[in-house]
């Protein structure tokens, strides 16, 4: 699990960035949609992280006792 989680955020921003690079080309608004689309994968990539880290039995997420 912890292998895949920098891919999970990487690649969420890198799909984000590409399709907003496609899309601004199409549509000629260099470089707003790039930037647009980037910053919600970031987003989307982040929440995807912590929606697959487990809590702890007292609701933090990680795990102090490792």
């Amino acid at each position: 699990m912890a292998m895949e989680l920098p891919f999970i955020l990487v690649g969420s921003v890198l799909l984000g960035g590409f399709l907003g690079v496609l899309l601004d080309r199409w549509l000629g608004t260099k470089p707003y949609l790039m930037l647009g689309l980037g910053a919600v994968g970031f987003f989307a990539g982040v929440r995807e992280l912590l929606r697959r880290v487990p809590k702890d039995d007292d609701g933090k997420r990680g795990s102090a006792n490792e």
